[in-house]
């Protein structure tokens, strides 16, 4: 058996660690190897897929010589240590995925230029052994270079460049990290140039991050019914580890589905580079309403960014999800939302991002819709949300966040707000850091966030002592009473009416502001008439 005891020595790196940025640097550099030469979509695929697979290589050789260190510090002979460092359990304990010999990077790199069937096949060869050797992984990986419309040689410069990016710990960051945050930087740099096909993988980070901020997902079951590639599950992975350590973020079971197979695959490839379980998204990609593939799930958190105003879409007006009606075949909105609401345990609760239609819209019998579910008591807070802060569509866009239980739920000794819906207009928030695009600041994240908390009264609210009151123009707090008034519409800014104007003690009073303008304004009349007076002789004397 090989040894189970963690070694206090450090192993020895067999190269120098490449930092984050330029590890990113070069990948990037290594996408534009194959722009031009295949559309977006394919060219991700290609360039995620390479970097899985070097990614995969590298922690694994990661583990391997930590596993040396081990043996050596055991003085274990060298005649057999190969037996251990080739013990698949060894990796597999540590949430290591297993590599052949055949696909390791070491291996490709020094075959790849002389390989008799070509680089492509080495590749595409690499990808099957791994997917072979780890059942997680089965469908997953990419093998689609070794096709005709692939230029070898410059797959061959693509392989060289990766080879330059180590996925290797350093300090107290593993590989895992450092390739979780180059994976997350290259889908928001995909979702840039894609423009408005990346709505279907990619929901901006700091969006992500108010969602979780709120929903607070320390412990449970997390579903996100259109999860593209996953941001929902690695944005609550890392939130528990932020708040509560890494050692918790196991706490959490993260369930999904995506009906894109090529946005399916980058989930499956997201969760495993972040220690979460590849399977949580499904064995097969699949439309939500015509197949889902968790209908017995009752979740703790859901978190879902729905395509906005879908149509057409898969519909059956017998669908017992449709509790509160059956929604509309030209617009799935109210569809999104009954889906989720049916999937909520007894105490779940749920964000989502929607078009701010669904705030208001009367047509084709969503507005009882709506009003069915704001009387079942299921809406908890409503937020508006800025302009540009998705690239993908000028759609304007709220957050509507659900509770099946908004008592005080025993000893959490929340504020009972049973029959109140909080009400947020965060539109003049955040931060323009381009032309273009927009997005929160960790302040803004955090206002909002707090509100949210002080007016639940949460432990977190408790902790940092904060108690909830309206603000006008930005926070209020409605009764059912007051939402019927205004015949169920959401729109935050209906509630929480204009900002305060802060008096300033020392400012002119106001009617002798209006006095000396006024005389000020008399006295430019007759100035002006002066010199038009003057201009008038000056032209007489010229004629």
């Amino acid at each position: 058996m090989p040894p189970r005891k963690r070694s206090t020595r450090q192993p020895e790196q067999l190269f120098e660690v490449s930092s984050p940025k330029e590890i990113q640097a070069i990948l990037w550099k290594a996408a534009d190897q194959l722009r031009g030469s295949m559309d977006a979509a394919q060219y991700k695929e290609f360039v995620l897929g390479l970097v899985f697979l070097k990614y995969v290589s590298d922690a694994f050789e990661e583990r391997r010589n930590e596993i040396l260190a081990e043996l050596e510090e055991d003085s274990v002979p060298e005649h057999r240590r190969a037996a251990f460092l080739e013990d698949r359990d060894s990796y597999i304990e540590e949430n290591v995925f297993w590599v052949p010999e055949q696909a390791r990077w070491g291996y490709i790199a020094d075959n790849a230029a002389s390989a008799p069937d070509g680089v492509g096949k080495l590749i595409d060869d690499a990808m099957g052994a791994v997917m072979a050797s780890n059942k997680a992984l089965t469908g997953v990986l990419p093998q689609i270079f070794n096709r005709d419309n692939v230029d070898q040689n410059r797959l061959k410069g693509l392989v060289d460049l990766i080879s330059d990016a180590r996925f290797t710990g350093h300090g107290d960051r593993t590989a895992q990290d450092v390739l979780g945050e180059t994976y997350e930087y290259f889908l928001e740099q995909f979702a840039r140039a894609e423009g408005k096909k990346a709505g279907e993988f990619y929901t901006p980070k700091s969006v992500v991050q108010l969602l979780v901020e709120i929903l607070e997902p320390f412990k449970g079951r997390v579903y996100d019914p259109c999860c593209g590639s996953g941001g929902m599950f690695v944005q609550a992975n890392n939130f528990i580890e932020a708040h509560a350590g890494r050692d918790r973020t196991h706490d959490i079971a993260v369930y999904g589905q995506e009906s894109n197979e090529r946005t399916w695959r980058l989930a499956k490839m997201n969760l495993a580079i972040h220690g979460m379980d590849p399977d949580g998204v499904g064995p097969r990609w699949a439309d939500t309403f015509a197949d889902d593939k968790q209908p017995d799930l009752k979740a703790d958190f859901v978190m879902a960014n729905p395509p906005f105003n879908l149509h057409p879409w898969e519909r059956r007006t017998d669908d017992r999800r449709w509790k509160f009606g059956v929604p509309p075949a030209g617009n799935a909105n109210y569809a999104w939302l009954q889906h989720i609401i049916a999937k909520l345990g007894e105490r779940g609760t749920a964000g989502v991002v929607l078009a701010n239609g669904s705030m208001s819209s009367q047509q084709s019998g969503e507005g009882e819709i709506r009003q069915a579910i704001v009387n079942a008591d299921l809406v908890a807070c409503m937020v508006a949300l800025p302009g540009n802060l998705f690239r993908t569509t000028a759609i304007p866009a709220c957050l509507w966040f659900l509770a099946k239980d908004k008592g005080p739920q025993g000893a959490k000794a929340l504020t009972d707000r049973r029959g109140e819906v909080l009400f947020i207009d965060a539109r003049e928030m955040g931060e323009m850091i381009n032309r273009t695009e927009r997005v929160f600041s960790e302040a803004d994240i955090t206002k909002i966030a707090d509100t949210f908390h002080a007016w639940r009264g949460t432990e977190s609210a408790k902790d940092k002592g904060l108690t909830y009151e309206d603000v006008p123009g930005f926070a209020h707090s409605a009764k059912l009473q007051e939402i019927e008034k205004h015949d169920y519409v959401l729109t935050p800014g209906r509630y929480v009416g204009a900002p305060e104007v802060e008096e300033d003690p020392d400012a002119e009073p106001v009617d002798e502001k209006i006095a000396r303008l006024t005389k000020e304004l008399f006295e430019h009349f007759d100035e002006s008439a002066h010199l038009e007076e003057t201009i008038r002789k000056k032209i007489g004397d010229i004629e």
